[in-house]
């Protein structure tokens, strides 16, 4: 009995000290989406963590692009700005996720190039629709 008792709160341990683990949350560390997103804390904040990273938009690589998600470029390097790939599509055009190519690249249906980030797993759905909300309520600087 005492075995069983040890083995399961060490099973219980292991399950909350994972829980928090994973990345899937959403930038206000839940899965809750924002409705009213802000650049700086629920944009700025997907960015950093998952595409700002060493070797991909850190500014250092920047994957051939010229496009810089670090804080402080971020923004001016996004919204009204047309994309390298498909020059006919702006990275973010204001008002409208389904016309802006950043949506596309991360969720993997834009028709050059593969899904963004390249390493690691895709954004959760939650981050996505933080990003596509953001977009739709006007990609504002704030």
């Amino acid at each position: 009995m005492k075995k069983s008792m040890v083995l399961f709160g060490a099973i219980l341990a292991a399950v909350f000290l994972t829980a928090g683990c994973g990345g899937d949350s959403s930038s206000t560390g839940n899965n809750t989406t924002p409705q009213d997103p802000s650049f700086a804390t629920d944009i700025q904040p997907i960015l950093s963590s998952r595409c700002a990273t060493s070797g991909c938009h850190d500014g250092a690589n920047s994957t051939g692009t010229g496009l810089i998600m670090t804080l402080g470029s971020a923004y001016a390097n996004l919204v009204n700005v047309n994309s390298t790939e498909v020059p006919s599509l702006k990275r973010v055009l204001p008002g409208d996720a389904a016309n802006s190519y950043l949506v596309d690249k991360i969720e993997g249906t834009a028709a050059v190039g593969d899904r963004m980030p390249l390493t690691g797993s895709a954004l959760t759905a939650t981050q996505i629709q933080t990003i596509r909300n953001w977009i739709n309520q006007g990609a504002e600087n704030n």
